[in-house]
This record gives C-alpha cells, sequence and structure tokens, in this order.
C-alpha cells in the first residue's frame, strides 16, 4: 500500500478495527527519492500487508479492493460484526455502495476509508463454498474492460497451487457491460484467494502502483521466473516493482530482503537502501554483499 505520509497512522488504524491484528516491524529507509521513507509490515486478521510512505504519487482507487467476508456458519454475530466494521472505516469515508440487502448478498457494503482504500464487507451464504476473510479483488475498466477471465487465466498458469473458483457471466441486457464478460469470478494462486470482475461504467481510474501485489521469493531462480512472467513494461521496472500486461503492479521481493531491514543497522540500511535503488530486478547477491558491506 503507497501513502503520501500516512503509512504508520494508517496501520495503526487498521490494526485497531480488525480482530488478531498488529504491526510486526517497522523499517525508515534513509535518502530515498521521497526522502526518508517508512515501512510498515502489519497483519490483519492473519493476513499480510505492507505499507510505505512513497509521496504523493500514486493514489488509491477501486481498481483493486479487499472483500472482507463474514460467514454466519462460523461467526454467529457475523451481521453484528460487518455492522460495526463499517462504522469504523465510514468515519470520513465514502460509501460506493450503500451498505444494504443485494440481489447476491442480505448485507453488503462498499466503502472507501479516510485513507482512499476500498473495501467490500459482505454477509456470505452460509450454505456456499468457505472462503477467506479478506480477499483482495481487482475491478477491470476502461482498456482493459472484458479482459477479468483472460488476466485471471494468466495468472493461474503463471502460479503454482492455483485454482478457479466461482464464475458469474453478465447476462445480455445489462448494458453497458457486455453479455458473457465477468460479473465476479475468484480463483487461488499460492493458497491465496483473490477475486476479478469486469465493468464497463465510466470509471475515472485505472490501475496503478497505489495497491501493488507482493511475491515473497526464496531464491533468485524464483525472482528470474516472476520477473521473465509477469513484467511488461520495462518503463514500469524499478527497485523491484513491476507492471503486468494487465496494468496490475507486483513487487518481486526475495525473502531475505525482509529479514536484512528487520535486523540491519543503520549503516547497513544505508548500503542496501543505495544499492536496492540502483536495481531494477532486485539481484539477491549484490543485495548481501551490500549488506555486509563487501
Amino acid at each position: 500500500m503507497w501513502f503520501n505520509y500516512e503509512a504508520k497512522e494508517a496501520t495503526q488504524f487498521y490494526t485497531s478495527i480488525f480482530p488478531d491484528s498488529k504491526v510486526t516491524n517497522i523499517t525508515t529507509l534513509r535518502n530515498t527519492p521521497s526522502g526518508d521513507c517508512d515501512v510498515v509490515s502489519f497483519n490483519i486478521s492473519g493476513y499480510s500487508f505492507m505499507a510505505i510512505n512513497g509521496g504523493p504519487n500514486f493514489q488509491f482507487n477501486p481498481s483493486i479492493s479487499f472483500f472482507v467476508n463474514f460467514d454466519p456458519s462460523i461467526d454467529k454475530n457475523a451481521r453484528e460484526n460487518l455492522d460495526q466494521l463499517w462504522e469504523k472505516l465510514s468515519q470520513d469515508g465514502t460509501p460506493l455502495m450503500p451498505l444494504q440487502e443485494y440481489p447476491f448478498s442480505k448485507r453488503y457494503g462498499w466503502i472507501q476509508d479516510k485513507y482512499g482504500l476500498t473495501w467490500q464487507l459482505i454477509l456470505t451464504n452460509p450454505e456456499g463454498k468457505k472462503r477467506p476473510f479478506i480477499i483482495p479483488s481487482m475491478m477491470y475498466v476502461q482498456e482493459v474492460c472484458g479482459k477479468a477471465e483472460a488476466a485471471s487465466d494468466f495468472y493461474l498458469s503463471v502460479f503454482n497451487d492455483s485454482q478457479r473458483g466461482e464464475i458469474a457471466r453478465y447476462p445480455a441486457s445489462m448494458e453497458p457491460d457486455k453479455e458473457g464478460t465477468l460479473m465476479f469470478t475468484d480463483f487461488m494462486i499460492e493458497n491465496q484467494w483473490f477475486a476479478a470482475m469486469d465493468s464497463a461504467g465510466p470509471h475515472a481510474f485505472n490501475f496503478n502502483e497505489a495497491i501493488s501485489l507482493l511475491v515473497r521469493c526464496e531464491n533468485q531462480e524464483e525472482i528470474d521466473y516472476y520477473w521473465e512472467k509477469l513484467s511488461s513494461d520495462p518503463k514500469a521496472e524499478q527497485c523491484g516493482w513491476l507492471k503486468d500486461k494487465y496494468g496490475v503492479s507486483w513487487q518481486i521481493w526475495p525473502e531475505v530482503m525482509g529479514e536484512m531491514m528487520a535486523d540491519g543497522t543503520n549503516e547497513q540500511m544505508e548500503r542496501l537502501t543505495k544499492a536496492f535503488l540502483q536495481m531494477k530486478k532486485f539481484d539477491i547477491e549484490k543485495l548481501k554483499e551490500a549488506h555486509q558491506g563487501k
């Protein structure tokens, strides 16, 4: 999550309103193009997130949102807990779809919180297939509208431990959405569930770097593989970041990087930061050498 300067404040807010949540690490990177930059790692209900103070370069929008599933078969107070979370996210926020009953759910609402992140709170059908509490959701609009199925097929082909879940298509007479495009699908890659949908409405946004998907790699071979498979825009390659052919941003991130950032001295962090700022795709050996002062 790319913030201007509110990364610490926002993560404190999210970890205070979601159950079983906490900040796990805060690292300050010195002398980046955005100045001193806080990187905050945190968990929300068992799911890992990272926030960064990167300056006013990118702004959140609804192209990537987060489903929050309240399942009455798991939580007897699901509806009440949904309403309580909605109230907290609504503080200085903006409803995109009001909290009410819809054909697909007895209780659903789409909210943009005070930091610009958007959340879809839904009371799930207890007789339906079980899904995680939080699921990132990608909405394909403008020039990539109609490509949600192709994009999700592509991700399923790139990652291991992958499978398609539910799929629902737009019927006829739902213009401007084209018949057969995806009203909704969910899919699992590397044991993490995602959702995707097409929307042909007049949206004034598209995917950007404000929210990126982080791929944790154990070795250089994995970094090389995902970089080759996913990157489609050389201009977007910087500091481990890339954009795929649908405009979604990814970070191809070596696991050892997090370890070095968590345990590094000021001098080690300065060398590490200087090294990775010069990289597009991360080179693990060069990062280790910079950290060790070689």
